[in-house]
């Protein structure tokens, strides 16, 4: 070593590195493949690398005496051998290495299990150790068997260089290139070897997309014979966020020289939540690698946890029941029976959420596996999103995906009812979900259970969706809603899971809020999973309460859990959102009721407004709330041109100046505003023009067209009104709904969904303009044209209304088709006059003569012929604009 007295001696080199390997393969770079764990059957010689920097590099050659020892540590150390040679070191080498080995050509002839280390010497001096590990399991490794560990499970997850405690990480499949600092793995393995301490070295291989290294970690753990399991964690990065880049990447785990696991992961703009797929080599599938916990458990072991959950008394009986009967239909193969069919396993749970669905999915799978029905037991649980791609070509394979992830376990499909939405839609790609899990349950490869979950009614509707869907799921199961002392028993362990404890006064109210939300609730009653949000909430204000308190680091643990009924009393079951009290605009209410008083006709519809002035007046003076009492979302009946649109706009008007709305815009739309091409689309479309009528009105033209009513429209409009119900509902009266078009088609809109006639308390009926009417609206038209007709014109379109009110269908325009008469009638009146020199025109520009009017008989109003009915085709209600 460099001598650090003053009388300091120039060495001619400085130490590098003591490295250890036993293959002579050379790799790039002049690099070997270093180790410090070897297996006794695979090693003959055992080498020492020994690097060092030439100091004399482009000056001057020179002579090394070089010494390499290897002992052998037993009680003491035992010279194995002495490796004494000269080197010349050349002027031209920057770095110089020295490689040298001992052992024997035939593998496992020489080196023994046992802790061996290499010294190094230059020129005298000793410059490096470095220790080495020789394993010996009694045999040679064997092809897909490894006779040291098992990999259980793989992990990422993100964080600083000095880890994350293993409570507090948050396991990841994609991470934010923004925010990432280093990717961790944690890697668990089963020891195999249960009699001997040995000692386990892993290499962790970072590479990016196109392969190139981006870091290497070795792990060297001594395992003692006791342990069960193995934990090793690697990481690579840096503290500095931002060194990872938007890309794919993966993981290589190396044991003794072998390829055990590839981690792929990804890089994006945001993390994401999951567990990685793992591709173990010699295997042909990727899959997701949990520790199995029940391992060590019996059959009985498990059906002992099915009977401590809360409840379920129904389905506890039925689960034992199907498992005796499985092990009874094993048994008569084992004594010779010949059953044809195969033990079916696939389930439907039917059943609300938070009714302990999920929970007996994974107990079943368990179960299976310790009957031998799946090799693995896990649960693979996804929805409608997982499963349903965007565009053609993209389910299948996400499908398949899905089951290949599940197989050997359970594939578990919450809201299975979504993937058949109508009946009528073929083009749905829900519907090749289910066509791909029929032919999976009828000839797949096998080693999977296939539950589906969800509401009683709308799975009865998915079963029937398909003609071969309900014969492939033999088991039945119905979840009925918990009990309220069952949830008031799930309160208490749900307590012990978040290690809270409830003071008597509070346990006493929490018993209260239980029962009652029982008593009030529907069938989106959350069950377990609305007692366990409860307890979370009076943790929550548990916590606030204590960090408002001084000196509460000093407090000690019983304070800290104590949960009083303070805590409780505070809990918002409903967070409803403070609407604005806004007063009357008694201006901008005179005006609109102007407005509404001079538009023509419609007197049932303005005595109903008026009413409703006079009805929110009221409920202001009493200081009661008009938006709790009433939806005021709204339906516009009648045929076109009988002012529907302009009346929503004065309506509009009139609930601003009421208070009701914040902002009193309206935002006018049709089905092509709201519905996408593509599943999953139109909620999106949908929710943006919500958002944009926040605060004032969403006025749907020809609302009818959301629904499939003719078997035309598919799924994408029912998308639109789930979307819809569930908004108007969640945004109570921050907006409200205007939905207009033809009387038969919106009754049959309204019946489309049993949610739409109970939320539109009012229903403005548009009658058909009388001839009368239809005069007076001519000649305001031409009042606003500046236009006035002459006393034989107008009698001529009193005649004229008369006629083609009587002759009118259901397609009849109304102000429309007034409106295209006015317009005729002027552009008559321009081309007669512009045929007169501009001295005999005078004051006669602007008056409509008979002349003028009289042409429009010769149209006789043919434009109706694009009304009426043509051969092959339905007109469903449309009409031309």
């Amino acid at each position: 070593m460099p001598d650090s007295s003053e009388n300091t001696v120039f060495k001619n080199y400085k130490f590098n590195e003591l490295k250890v390997y036993s293959s002579t393969e050379w790799l790039a770079e002049n690099k070997k493949k270093y180790r410090q764990v070897f297996d006794r059957y695979e090693v003959s010689y055992i080498y020492a690398e020994l690097a060092f920097y030439n100091k004399m590099y482009d000056r001057d050659v020179w002579d090394a005496d070089i010494v390499l020892k290897c002992y052998e540590v037993k009680s003491r150390k035992k010279l194995v051998c002495s490796l004494d040679f000269k080197k010349k070191i050349s002027k031209y080498d920057n770095i110089v290495y020295i490689r040298e080995g001992w052992g024997n050509k035939k593998d496992g002839a020489f080196w023994k299990k046992g802790t061996y280390f290499w010294e190094a010497y230059i020129n005298g001096d000793k410059v490096g150790t470095k220790y080495f590990y020789i394993e010996d399991v009694g045999y040679e490794f064997v092809d897909g068997y490894n006779p040291y560990l098992d990999v259980e499970s793989i992990k990422l997850y993100e964080g600083p260089l000095d880890d994350v405690a293993e409570g507090e990480r948050n396991y990841l499949t994609t991470f934010s290139s923004e925010e990432t600092r280093y990717v961790h793995v944690e890697i668990k393995c089963k020891n195999n070897l249960k009699d001997v301490d040995w000692h386990c070295e892993m290499e962790v291989k970072f590479f990016n997309e196109t392969h190139q290294l981006k870091g290497r970690v070795v792990r060297l753990q001594s395992i003692n014979k006791d342990e069960k399991s193995i934990k090793i964690n690697a990481n690579w990065g840096t503290n500095v966020k931002g060194s990872w880049r938007v890309g794919d990447y993966t993981m290589e785990i190396v044991f003794m020289d072998r390829l055990i696991a590839i981690v792929p992961f990804e890089v994006d703009e945001y993390f994401e939540e999951g567990l990685p797929q793992v591709e173990i080599p010699g295997s042909n599938e990727s899959l997701v690698m949990v520790p199995d916990e029940t391992a060590n458990q019996s059959f009985e072991e498990v059906v002992q946890r099915l009977d401590r959950l809360i409840g379920l008394k129904k389905i506890k009986k039925k689960v034992k029941d199907h498992a005796k009967y499985i092990r009874f239909l094993k048994l008569r193969k084992e004594k010779g029976f010949k059953e044809k069919d195969e033990i079916n396993i696939h389930s439907v749970f039917m059943g609300n959420p938070g009714t302990g669905k999920t929970t007996v999915a994974k107990m079943m799978g368990i179960l299976y596996k310790k009957m031998g029905l799946l090799s693995k037991g896990h649960v693979h649980e996804v929805d409608r999103v997982d499963l349903v791609g965007e565009y053609i070509g993209q389910t299948a394979p996400k499908v398949k995906e899905a089951i290949e992830k599940a197989r050997g376990g359970v594939l578990f499909i919450d809201e299975a009812y979504a993937l058949a939405r109508s009946n009528d839609d073929t083009k749905d790609f829900g519907r090749e979900v289910i066509e791909i899990l029929v032919k999976e349950m009828s000839n797949g490869k096998g080693d999977l259970a296939i539950i589906v979950a969800g509401y009683p009614k709308e799975m009865i509707h998915f079963l029937d969706s398909n003609p071969g869907l309900r014969s492939r799921f033999k088991q039945y199961f119905e979840f009925e809603d918990y009990m309220p002392q069952e949830l008031i028993d799930i309160s208490r362990l749900a307590c012990e899971e978040k290690e809270v404890v409830l003071e008597k006064e509070a346990s006493l109210q929490i018993d209260d809020i239980i029962t009652n939300a029982f008593r009030n609730r529907d069938r989106a009653f959350g069950n377990a999973r609305f007692v366990f949000d409860l307890i979370e909430k009076a943790k929550i204000n548990l916590g606030l309460r204590i960090m408002n308190q001084k000196d509460h680091d000093d407090f000690k643990e019983d304070k800290l859990s104590l949960i009083n009924a303070h805590d409780v009393s505070l809990i918002n079951i409903e967070d409803k959102k403070v609407l604005p009290d806004i007063p009357i605009d008694e201006k901008l209410l005179e005006l609109a009721l102007h407005d509404l008083e001079s538009l023509i006709g419609i007197d049932n519809i303005k005595k109903q407004i008026n009413e409703l002035v006079n009805i929110v007046r009221y409920y202001k003076e009493s200081n009661r709330n008009v938006l709790s009492s009433f939806f005021l979302h709204t339906v516009f009946v009648g045929n076109p041109g009988t002012g529907k649109t302009t009346v929503a706009r004065i309506l509009t008007k009139i609930y601003k100046s009421l208070g009701i709305l914040e902002r009193g815009h309206m935002i006018e739309t049709d089905r092509q505003g709201l519905v996408a091409g593509f599943v999953g689309q139109t909620a999106i479309k949908t929710n943006e023009r919500i958002e944009e009528a926040l605060g004032g009105i969403l006025f749907i033209d020809e609302a009818y067209s959301l629904s499939n009513f003719n078997g035309l429209q598919g799924d994408y409009g029912n998308e639109a009104i789930q979307t819809l119900l569930k908004r108007m509902e969640d945004h109570r009266g921050e907006f409200f709904v205007f939905v207009a078009g033809y009387p038969h088609n919106m009754e049959t809109f309204l019946k489309a969904n049993p949610g739409l006639n109970s939320r539109f308390d009012k229903t403005l009926k548009f009658n058909d303009y009388d001839p009368h009417q239809l005069t007076d609206i001519a000649i305001k038209m031409f009042a606003d044209e500046g236009m006035k007709a002459t006393p034989k014109a107008i009698e001529f379109l009193k005649t004229y209304f008369i006629k083609i009110y009587s002759q009118r269908d259901k397609y009849f325009g109304n102000a429309r088709t007034v409106r295209k008469i006015v317009l005729e009638s002027i552009k008559n009146q321009n081309l007669r006059l512009a045929e007169l020199p501009v001295e005999r025109r005078g004051n006669k520009i602007k008056q409509i003569t008979f002349d003028d009017v009289i042409a429009i008989k010769a149209l006789d109003m043919d434009d109706t012929s694009f009304s009426k009915k043509s051969i092959g085709y339905r007109t469903g209600g449309s009409s031309a604009h």
